[in-house]
């Protein structure tokens, strides 16, 4: 088995708040609190010797082990995302020695005890398998809201939304009924959320889907702007797999992110398609101008999406200028806060939108993520150090208005 490897490369000067840390979530996760009448939403079940998680008894292999009792190594396909595959690796290969999930992976205070050993200060905390639940329940907005809110109960009571102002994790809020998403809004902001997570794709009702940024949205809006509290938009399975299979002539299927694919959903998967779509709603539906003070953080999305939408903001308000309420580009460059990848160029993306706009994440403990996170300064080479350390942690620290000092 591997393990974890936490000895940082370095000890920087300045706090670092990590945007993109994952918990593991414990097989009780979404039915330590789910209503007596959805017993048997969620299950475990055995096929074939392995434990698979089923909803409504359809069994999905989204997540290989959905237990997370052995994962892959922190960082483990690092260098995969940095230098490609020259040598035509297998999926196995890139992933290397699994490892027994470790105390820091499942609680808190272990993972306190961790970021000190990584050198980071804070962090905010997204769940992993949850990222599942909505698309697999999107014909059932009053199922998706009782077990979204099971899991807010168990992370709230295993993690806490603000873990001595140095962990935060992040609830989930989905949008399927308004009222509902308001009344859940209002149940993590009482328990102290400092930051929510809506999922980066349209949103399932009784009557098909739609933007949640059309203004039926915006009872719900203009309370997150009174509490003005950060909305991040972790990827996700945003149900974009239905286009790739009409393309390929698959009748059904989900998203695998973990199995190998042809070329051409490899190339559509590169063109962050869910993210571009919903930051162009944000902004082409006008909600960003009907409140705009609200802040959005597309995280663990990657930013080679972001010029070519610059572009085609650009493009459509030069010829088309009623269509928007302000300009397009600048209204991006107002609301929207964005993490790069470790292997693509934040640097470049600084120059592009600012640096004041720009978040470090490693996606720690993720394989896809950074084994040693700090290094991603590295990568800031040639910034002011003012610009860096906005990156590094104090971009983030202002929108959760939290004091920058170290923790």
């Amino acid at each position: 088995m591997g393990r974890v490897t936490n000895v940082p490369s370095r000890a920087l000067d300045f706090p670092v708040f990590d945007v993109d840390n994952h918990l593991y979530e414990s097989t009780d996760a979404f039915t330590r609190h789910l209503p007596a009448e959805y017993e048997g939403l969620i299950k475990y079940v055995e096929v074939a010797g392995r434990t698979k998680i089923a909803v409504r008894n359809v069994i999905s292999d989204y997540i290989p082990n959905p237990t997370f009792e052995v994962v892959a190594a922190p960082g483990a396909q690092e260098e995969y995302f940095k230098v490609g595959n020259p040598d035509g690796k297998s999926r196995r290969e890139i992933m290397g020695q699994p490892m027994r999930a470790i105390a820091a992976f499942r609680n808190p205070e272990a993972r306190l005890e961790m970021m000190d050993e990584l050198g980071l200060d804070r962090a905010l905390m997204w769940p992993t398998l949850a990222s599942l639940l909505e698309e697999r329940l999107s014909d059932d907005p009053l199922a998706t809201h009782a077990v979204i809110h099971a899991l807010n109960q168990w992370m709230h009571e295993d993690w806490t939304f603000d873990y001595q102002e140095r962990i935060f994790p992040t609830p989930v809020i989905s949008m399927c009924i308004v009222e509902k998403a308001i009344e859940e809004l209002e149940w993590v902001l009482e328990r102290g959320a400092r930051v929510v997570l809506i999922r980066p794709a349209p949103v399932p009702g009784f009557v098909g889907k739609r933007s949640f940024a059309l203004p039926e949205f915006d009872p719900f809006w203009a309370r997150v702007a009174e509490a003005d509290i950060l909305v991040g938009m972790h990827a996700s399975d945003s149900g974009y797999t239905r286009y790739t299979n009409e393309w390929e002539g698959v009748r059904t299927g989900e998203m695998l992110p973990f199995r190998n694919h042809s070329g051409f959903a490899s190339v559509i998967g590169h063109m962050s398609r869910p993210i571009v779509d919903t930051v162009a709603s944000l902004v082409g539906h006008g909600l960003c101008s009907r409140f705009p003070s609200l802040r959005f953080a597309p995280v663990e999305n990657g930013s080679n999406w972001v010029r070519p939408l610059i572009d085609a903001f650009g493009h459509a308000y030069s010829f088309s200028p009623k269509d928007f309420d302000e300009d397009p580009v600048e209204v991006f460059k107002r609301n929207v806060y964005v993490h790069p990848f470790h292997e693509e160029d934040p640097v470049g993306l600084c120059n592009l939108i600012g640096a004041d706009r720009v978040l470090f994440g490693s996606d720690w403990p993720h394989p896809e993520g950074m084994s040693d996170p700090i290094s991603f300064v590295d990568d800031l080479e040639g910034l002011p150090d003012e610009d860096v350390r906005k990156v590094m942690g104090g971009n983030l620290a202002q929108l959760m208005h939290i004091e920058e000092s170290a923790a």
